[in-house]
């Protein structure tokens, strides 16, 4: 077998041809890893084995079964299909296996450990290959994997059908939350080029209070007795800030400040604000029918939240013509209304208002929308997430009436940077600007007593 291998010995008329290196293109292309083959195999069994509960289990008694004793029924069939033609496993691979298998049938399969690990407080996956989490600020790859993109699939459905929704290639995106408030936006085919693409911005399972932002560093204690001060005198407040900087979470902290005899409603688009308060309705938007019907945005809840009789409303974000409303409000009896926009500063912000109402369609003179901004708003408060991931209120603005058609602020408290450490963390300090507030004799009026010292002024301007 090996005779075509032997050469006869070359003719002296013969040309001789140098052997050429082998190209990049003539290597072979490099198999699978040994841990990519293992992960596959693991994929594979867990897969086969999801397929036999479901064809074995009454599925409509699951909910009404006690877990341990759904644990040793999972077991119970793990070990007989393993017994035939399945890989032996040890006590602790078993374990985790059964334990898989559970989140599976009765949770969001690969993403429950990522949901219970109390350091990751986004997950983000890109495609069944690629998920992501953040933790203390900072992405990092997971060894996380779906099966496929069916897989992925069914997972994003059981999310957003818990709650009503519906995602499919004529509805290919979704806004939606977990039952403890995470929320979680889904986009799939044929809008997500590259399969379906989910993120999860998890909540703490024990809100953030302002004095824990204090301990983080988010802001100061002086800064903080502001806040309470400005929201328990019923000041208006807008929560500015960037994707991830931390605006629902200011808001909650914040919220901690309203008495507990007032009546709040909330609206938002998915569900997710922690109020501490009793007395809370709270008011979700709705997707429209498959028919194309039946949609309520907030600017419907808006207008029907008017007829409830709240002293406070909050709105979880402002997007679009709902801002107009939100003004209507605010300069109409609804005291101490707080809401947040997306904008990278506290100008942008008054800015981002003022457009959005523009996008109401009806011709109003922009110096009436800003006279509605400057009666209604009273203070802005603006985070940003800085590049070493911590998350900072970098201002807290006083809107102190028009000049001319222009809105005029002032800063109260600012973040001042000094430059990074060699780790790359960000260097500086909140400090006072030495501007006592306009309203400082309303707060007086409400009751509030706040140290005038709180406001001297430290630190050189930048």
């Amino acid at each position: 077998m090996f005779r075509s291998f032997h050469k006869e010995p070359a003719q002296p008329s013969a040309k001789v041809v140098p052997l050429q290196p082998a190209t990049a293109v003539d290597a072979p292309a490099p198999g699978p890893s040994p841990d990519d083959i293992a992960l596959q195999q693991s994929l594979e069994l867990k897969s086969r084995l999801h397929d036999v509960l479901l064809d074995r289990m009454n599925l409509a008694v699951i909910d009404k079964i006690e877990t341990e004793e759904l644990r040793r029924e999972v077991a119970t069939l793990v070990t007989q299909e393993l017994s035939q033609d399945g890989p032996p496993l040890r006590a602790e691979a078993f374990k985790a296996l059964v334990d898989e298998l559970l989140d599976e049938v009765l949770g969001l399969g690969p993403l429950e450990p990522l949901l219970a690990d109390p350091t990751v407080s986004d997950i983000l996956i890109n495609g069944h290959r690629n998920v992501f989490v953040e933790r203390r600020g900072v992405l990092e790859r997971t060894p996380t994997r779906f099966r496929d993109e069916r897989h992925l699939l069914r997972i994003i459905d059981k999310i957003v059908s818990r709650v009503g929704r519906r995602i499919d290639e004529s509805n290919p995106w979704v806004d939606a939350r977990l039952e403890d408030g995470s929320r979680v936006n889904a986009i799939i085919r044929p809008c997500a080029i590259d399969g379906p693409s989910m993120s999860i911005r998890k909540f703490s399972t024990s809100p953030l209070t302002m004095d824990k932002l204090v301990g983080h560093g988010a802001l100061n204690g002086a800064a903080a007795q502001f806040l309470h001060a400005i929201v328990s005198a019923r000041r208006n407040v807008l929560i500015s800030g960037g994707t991830g900087s931390g605006k629902t979470t200011m808001l909650n902290a914040m919220s901690a400040s309203i008495g507990k005899t007032e009546r709040i409603v909330t609206i938002e688009d998915a569900a997710e604000l922690q109020l501490q308060q009793a007395h809370v309705v709270r008011l979700e938007t709705k997707a429209p029918t498959p028919s194309g019907t039946g949609a309520v945005d907030q600017r419907d809840l808006l207008r029907n939240a008017l007829r409830m009789r709240p002293d406070r409303i909050i709105v979880g974000e402002v997007r679009g013509a709902e801002a107009f409303d939100m003004l209507q409000a605010m300069n109409t009896g609804h005291d101490g209304s707080m809401t947040t926009v997306h904008a990278n500063t506290a100008r942008d912000a008054v800015g981002r208002v003022e457009q959005m109402v523009t996008m109401m369609g009806m011709d109003f003179p922009l110096s009436a929308i800003r006279a509605q901004i400057a009666a209604g708003l009273h203070f802005v408060v603006q985070l940003n997430r800085l590049s070493d991931g911590k998350r900072k209120v970098m201002s807290i603005s006083e809107l102190t009436g028009l000049e001319g058609d222009v809105v005029t602020m002032q800063d109260i408290f600012v973040f001042r940077r000094r430059g990074k450490t060699d780790q790359g963390d960000v260097i500086g300090e909140f400090v006072s600007t030495g501007i006592r507030p306009q309203c400082w004799d309303q707060l007086m009026a409400a009751g509030v007593r706040l140290d005038p010292s709180i406001f001297v002024h430290q630190g050189g301007a930048e």
